[in-house]
């Protein structure tokens, strides 16, 4: 029984490890061509917003077919599935608008990853999840905030999704060890 949770426990890290570094991958990707876009909010830089929280959906979606803990991660789902349709609506209003719609999907998702973190923290690698959400959580609040700023900016988002990223590679290489 013990060599079959072990296996088990194995293989689930990594499957992790793997979605870990490709959502790394898409981070710095997505923020280079935010940053290339200038953050402007033309059809190119809106469909960058919508992509973003898809991208999360599929990562959530890979991630509960192999972990079977999905109860945070329909949640998951659900808020970043609301959040890309609210984007896509966003993104024609104005910065402002992405920036309340971006924060709040930032807080909710931010505090999904930390639970589902905290669930998981004992597979290993998981601490980096759990203060990337909780960073989350205060980036979003910041971003909330910075919509009500003179000349808000979409540079922030992109930073997020930097270090966001950085917390997934943390947390992969990480994960090496629960994979061995």
């Amino acid at each position: 029984m013990t060599s079959t949770i072990d296996t088990t426990s194995s293989d689930l890290a990594n499957t992790l490890r793997r979605l870990y570094f490709v959502r790394f991958a898409f981070a710095i990707v997505w923020a280079v061509l935010m940053f290339a876009s200038q953050s402007r909010l033309g059809p190119v830089g809106i469909a960058l917003l919508v992509v973003y929280p898809l991208f999360d959906v599929g990562a959530a979606i890979v991630d509960s077919r192999s972990s079977r803990a999905t109860r945070g991660l329909y949640v998951n789902i659900a808020i970043s599935s609301l959040a890309a349709i609210a984007l896509a609506f966003a993104g024609p209003s104005g910065v402002p608008t992405v920036l309340r719609v971006w924060g709040a999907w930032a807080v909710t998702s931010g505090l999904v990853q930390l639970i589902v973190g905290l669930g998981r923290r004992k597979l290993g690698g998981q601490w980096p999840m759990i203060l990337s959400g909780g960073l989350s959580v205060l980036a979003g609040a910041s971003f909330i905030a910075g919509a009500s700023a003179a000349n808000p900016t979409l540079t922030n988002i992109a930073g997020y999704a930097v270090l966001g990223g950085v917390f997934f590679l943390v947390s992969a290489i990480r994960l090496g060890r629960a994979a061995r």
